[in-house]
């Protein structure tokens, strides 16, 4: 005899899946992030031909003559609508092909590729490092709220705040590698194709940089969201049973205090993706930042339009990572909606 409660059982399921708030804010933000990174292709292609000149002039620079550049203009379909341009270039780029170097001819994918391995890595430190650093000391504060550590953190935090990163890294560079000390160098720079971490020592100054600019944030939320959650009534009662205050501060007021963080995690990670620029910059570091810089100077417009939508794709995935971890931090909003 057939199962006839089988339908119904998977019609529940279907409801209790569609239902979820996991599943709906992941199919939402895909769906905008989408959009977004739609939106910001063309408006990065139309900022790139509102420049002075075109990809043919940026080739010939000095030697473009009339005869000469509408000769280049043909071969590389400038003449051809802008909408036609545009299709074509962003066909291609969904292809895997984002273009040729202007500049020194060769694919925009192989100049890029490196240097998105080696702004990954320089991320990625900051990114943890300054993570467990700003949730530890914001932790320490909060439970000793009011204390003399309490104040002397927060209004170190308050002042770092207030640095700009190459002051920040001008500092660094001053004490550990040019002046005071010669710990790590000054500069890191190293070969092409050569891994960053082959040598740690290039690492320290960009990271402890941006660690230094980060921790200040999350340090700041996790100390107020602590203070709120240590004032809770589930932690009163958790004293009161006989926990241990470690046990208390771990296990029953960091659960409820981290999503907030997380959002501040998320943005910190955001601001990386701009700051890792300066950063790069100061200390000649061959990553996604310098080569940003480097194509805006010599005006190389294939290399500007991948880089810039590599940083746009990181931002929609690190909005939409940081939602869903957020989501699935907070007991309460993680459960399917009836």
């Amino acid at each position: 005899m057939a199962d006839v409660t089988a339908p119904a059982k998977a019609a529940g399921a279907e409801r209790t899946r569609k239902a979820h708030p996991l599943w709906n804010t992941l199919f939402k933000r895909l769906g905008f992030g989408v959009i977004t990174l739609f939106c910001v292709s063309i408006l990065v292609f139309a900022a790139t031909q509102i420049l002075p000149g075109n990809a043919a002039s940026a080739v010939l620079q000095n030697t473009a003559t009339p005869q000469r550049l509408h000769a280049l203009e043909l071969q590389m379909h400038l003449n051809r609508p802008v909408v036609a341009q545009y299709w074509t270039w962003l066909t291609s780029l969904l292809r895997g092909n984002p273009g040729t170097s202007l500049v020194s001819g060769a694919s925009v994918s192989s100049l890029v590729g490196g240097r998105i391995v080696n702004t990954a890595v320089l991320v990625l430190l900051a990114g943890v490092i300054g993570t467990l650093i700003g949730v530890a000391l914001g932790m320490l504060a909060a439970a000793r709220r009011d204390s003399w550590l309490d104040h002397v953190l927060s209004v170190t935090a308050l002042a770092v705040t207030a640095l700009p990163e190459f002051v920040v890294a001008m500092a660094l560079v001053i004490f550990f590698a040019a002046v005071v000390w010669h710990f790590f160098p000054a500069v890191s720079v190293f070969p092409p194709g050569v891994a960053p971490w082959s040598d740690p020592t290039l690492l320290v100054l960009p990271v402890a940089t941006l660690v230094i600019v980060i921790v200040p944030y999350t340090f700041r939320m996790m100390r107020a969201a602590m203070i709120d959650a240590l004032e809770s009534d589930y932690v009163e009662m958790a004293t009161l049973k006989g926990l241990s205050r470690r046990r208390v501060l771990i296990f029953h007021a960091l659960p409820n205090a981290i999503a907030p963080t997380i959002q501040v995690i998320g943005l910190n990670f955001l601001y990386l993706a701009g700051g890792v620029v300066v950063v790069e910059y100061v200390f000649n570091y061959p990553g996604l930042g310098q080569g940003l810089v480097n194509a805006v100077s010599d005006r190389d417009i294939p290399v500007i339009q991948f880089i810039v939508l590599l940083l746009a794709a990181f931002y929609v995935v690190v909005n939409i990572a940081t939602d869903m971890v957020s989501l699935a931090a907070s007991p309460r909003r993680r459960l399917p909606r009836s």
